[in-house]
């Protein structure tokens, strides 16, 4: 069993393996003809549940015939053109290539001594990434698994920052003070995160929005306002730059001259939009962001970086010190005095994945505004497309997009009952995915069913989203006429 260990003794049979794996992947990609087979669960299923996981079968190729049979072919494979869903891009190839390497090298991101030159260049791309988001000279942060992990450790430091228990009140009665702020169209991953944290429901106070789904500030000035008139600690207000549904983006500038006002954190949620940090023609939508104290950002939405690559960045280093904890066998204290770079002190995380070389070779090949200019064209698309939809009498489309996310429902002339309008909408969503011709998300808006694309793939035309709308609309017509056969 040795001879499958990755060492000086195995790297002819390393080169092979990985070789015939990259083969099989570049031959299903190049075949690929549509986003997903349409496969269904009880057809996948009793594949994968018949396989003697105790019974291996001693042979790569073997192995990856029969990965071929239970993923390679079933997958959901984003780089498509017609995979619209959800916040998946397709991936940029040097990522990929960073990917091969760091699963290989399997570096731990935890301590100096595990990673050296790793963890210099993951420092390096966070002071690169505050500079782009203009944090100033004391920004910090730390690479993550993701936009809700970047969340839930921004609003750990702002309780830590703000909690009634500096003052001799610590516990859950003084934590039950303290109120987070945001918008009905921001990320779940707020509230997850303030049960993670202690805090009740109700500390999160969801505001209004406007009709382009932005933050109303009116709104959270009046409900700052109340808050400090109660007796309440505001902790934390959440904007968002690109919510998953709508793509828009609250109004950061307005949103930090009140966090000011208030002495609130301001932590902003750029998961979506960090895109524009590169982008050559709409950097300026993030005007503001710089007055954040912690931003969520994550490569693997508009950097076209695989999974996982997220960061969060602080606008002051010191505040890291809330998830710092050292452990004697690891990053003993006196680690710290000798200027001993480990980045645990850092993290939520202990053994983490070298993820910040994906975009370092991406950074290295491509370059910034290359990345940039890939985000600005389907922000372009979002455009076309949203003009196809408004033109189009089938569908009624909820926003003029600011990214590349269009939320529409068909709306058939003859039927009236909104009811049966969402059912002919989740109906055509859950046939087109069957299909699998097309993939497209769906989500709600005032109650009702919608539609979603999300545009996240270059290659994407508007010929595909016209094509798609046609597909959308016959599966929604269909449904529609045979509810009314059965009702005759």
């Amino acid at each position: 069993m040795r001879s499958h260990l990755l060492n000086d003794l195995t790297a002819e049979h390393y080169r092979r393996s990985v070789t015939e794996g990259v083969e099989r992947v570049a031959a299903r990609l190049a075949a690929t003809d549509r986003p997903f087979t349409g496969v269904t669960v009880d057809a996948l299923a009793p594949r994968i549940e018949r396989i003697d996981l105790d019974r291996p079968l001693h042979d790569t190729t073997a192995a990856l015939d029969e990965l071929q049979d239970v993923y390679l072919r079933d997958a959901v494979y984003f780089h498509h053109p017609r995979y619209l869903a959800h916040l998946n891009c397709p991936v940029v190839i040097p990522a990929v290539v960073g990917e091969a390497v760091l699963s290989a090298v399997n570096s731990s991101l935890d301590t100096w001594d595990q990673s050296a030159g790793g963890t210099l260049i993951e420092r390096r791309l966070i002071d690169w990434t505050a500079a782009r988001i203009g944090l100033g000279p004391a920004a910090d942060g730390v690479f993550t698994s993701g936009g809700t992990q970047s969340n839930l450790q921004a609003l750990l430091l702002a309780r830590e920052e703000a909690k009634p228990g500096r003052d001799g009140r610590e516990g859950p009665a003084g934590l039950a003070k303290l109120r987070i702020f945001t918008s009905r169209a921001s990320h779940f991953s707020v509230q997850k995160s303030a049960k993670l944290l202690g805090l009740g429901q109700e500390s999160v106070v969801a505001l209004p929005v406007d009709r382009d789904q932005r933050m109303q500030t009116l709104a959270l000035a009046r409900e700052l306002r109340r808050c400090r008139e109660d007796g309440l600690v505001p902790m934390a207000v959440v904007a968002t730059a690109g919510t998953t549904d709508f793509g828009s983006i609250d109004p950061l500038p307005e949103i930090a001259e009140l966090c000011a006002e208030y002495g609130t954190w301001m932590h902003v949620d750029a998961a979506y939009g960090c895109g524009l940090l590169v982008s050559p023609t709409r950097r300026d939508l993030l005007a503001g962001i710089e007055h954040a104290d912690s931003v969520t950002v994550d490569y693997h939405k508009s950097f076209f970086q695989p999974v996982s690559s997220s960061a969060v960045l602080v606008r002051d280093g010191a505040t890291l010190r809330h998830a710092t904890y050292h452990a004697d066998y690891l990053n003993p204290r006196r680690a710290a005095a000798e200027r001993v770079p480990n980045q645990v002190d850092k993290s939520l995380q202990t053994t983490r994945r070298f993820d910040a070389l994906k975009l370092w070779m991406t950074l290295r090949v491509m370059g910034a505004e290359g990345v940039g200019r890939l985000f600005d064209e389907v922000c372009d698309l979002a455009r076309q497309g949203h003009r196809l939809l408004a033109a189009d009498p089938r569908f009624d489309v909820v926003v003029e997009p600011t990214l590349s996310t269009l939320v529409f429902r068909y709306v058939p002339r003859a039927v009236t009952d909104p009811a049966r309008i969402d059912r002919a909408n989740l109906h055509a969503r859950k046939a087109l995915f069957a299909s699998g011709d097309a993939v497209v998300a769906g989500t709600k808006v005032a109650g009702r069913h919608y539609l979603k694309f999300t545009l996240l793939n270059p290659e994407t035309t508007a010929d595909d989203i016209a094509a798609v709308l046609d597909l959308i609309a016959g599966h929604a017509e269909q449904y529609l006429g045979e509810s009314l056969d059965r009702a005759s």
